[in-house]
């Protein structure tokens, strides 16, 4: 408790004095999370509703690898996009490993599958007839696509959720591929890892808490959005 007690402390004195460093942080991780939860619902919603209203042999199948997508350890994610990224792998000439842009594309495949996933849960949920009724009532198929998206809103908006939470609180591809460089590529998690390791267990604390006030902020956003439109 008392280690608790001292983290809760530490928090509240780093936030109230504007710790630079905090902060830097905060936004860091902030941005990397974000750009790679956008570019998952870009990539995500099209084939989330693909998967649920098309008709095509191997439907099941790639249903199944999405779902298996949706619990891949991230740590295994960032292995791979480490192997693909570092300097005798196939694209080590972009030098792209340990960077923010590796982070935010291991974070992004991580997110991916889960608004996929979600998408696709939340279109088959609507009535199947749904789309033909549109049709017939003279919507053309921008305007049918539209409409479904409304329709399905409450799912979207909590394919974001479970992307953008999956992302910002794992550690295991941001250290893989980030490299935790101070100044540059350390996070949230990989900071709490760090101070963990030499022993600071307040500052790691006061991270920690940090870190859960920053995803509850988050989605408390979504969720008053989630709720206002279900109202």
């Amino acid at each position: 408790m008392s280690d608790l007690a001292q983290g809760f402390a530490e928090a509240l004195r780093l936030l109230g004095r504007g710790d630079p460093e905090l902060w830097s942080i905060v936004l860091r991780t902030l941005a990397i999370s974000g750009a790679a939860t956008l570019l998952a619902m870009v990539a995500g919603v099209p084939l989330g509703y693909a998967l649920a209203r098309g008709r095509f042999h191997g439907k099941t199948f790639l249903l199944a690898l999405v779902n298996t997508g949706m619990g891949m350890p991230p740590v295994v994610v960032g292995l791979v996009v480490w192997l693909l990224l570092t300097r005798s792998g196939p694209f080590g000439g972009l030098d792209l490993i340990y960077t923010r842009r590796a982070m935010v594309l291991a974070q992004f495949l991580i997110a991916t599958p889960l608004v996929i996933g979600f998408t696709a849960a939340s279109v088959q949920a609507l009535p199947p007839q749904l789309p033909d009724l549109l049709t017939s009532l003279g919507a053309n198929r921008l305007r049918t696509l539209w409409i479904l998206s409304r329709e399905a809103k409450l799912g979207l908006l909590a394919a974001v959720m479970a992307g953008f939470g999956a992302i910002v609180s794992e550690v295991g591809a941001s250290m893989t591929v980030g490299g935790n460089l101070r100044g540059s590529t350390r996070v949230l998690t990989t900071a709490i890892v760090t101070e963990t390791s030499r022993g600071n267990l307040p500052v790691a604390l006061a991270l920690g808490l940090v870190l859960l006030l920053l995803a509850f902020l988050v989605n408390l956003v979504l969720t008053a959005l989630q709720q206002r439109r279900a109202g």
